[in-house]
């Protein structure tokens, strides 16, 4: 009778330690943004100038790309003497960006955790650096601008005036 009770009184830990476990498991993120039409020439144009607009103002060479839901390229600017190097890595992050519908500064901030997080190194085509973010129109991933010329936090401030230009 003493070790019926003892594993009944065992159980009925168990059941409370898992309702309360329950109770406090983080909620799940919401679903992803679903992807939409491709985003138009003229607005891929209206991103890339507000993105050289903002790196005119601080004086940084820059290439921006724009990347359709698909990752295909819109439109690739290159500022007057930007860095031929800095081509590849702005495609790259506008694919980044749209492929994972998420900013590229999610992934930088994952590497820099460290740990676990390091796997998404192994991401083909994924570059986890700041400058890539997904272009959204109503509440759809239309594309995404990639920049690169400049440090990472420099490249992120270009590619967001590209977004606060197209929500305006």
């Amino acid at each position: 009778m003493i070790g019926t009770r003892h594993r009944l009184g065992a159980l009925l830990g168990l059941a409370a330690l898992s309702s309360t476990a329950l109770a406090q498991a983080p909620t799940p993120p919401p679903p992803p943004l679903p992807y939409g039409p491709a985003i138009s020439l003229d607005t891929a144009r209206q991103c890339a100038a507000a993105a050289r607009d903002a790196a005119t103002r601080n004086q940084w060479l820059m290439v921006v790309t724009i990347v359709d839901p698909g990752g295909h390229e819109v439109l690739v600017e290159r500022m007057d003497n930007a860095q031929f190097g800095s081509v590849e890595p702005a495609r790259q992050k506008a694919y980044t960006a749209v492929a994972f519908r998420r900013s590229t500064k999610v992934f930088e901030d994952m590497v820099a955790s460290g740990g676990a997080a390091l796997r998404i190194l192994r991401l083909p085509d994924a570059l986890p650096i700041e400058g890539g973010i997904p272009i959204v129109d109503d509440g759809r991933i239309i594309g995404a601008v990639g920049t690169s010329g400049g440090s990472a936090q420099q490249d992120g401030v270009v590619a967001q005036a590209c977004i606060d230009a197209l929500s305006k």
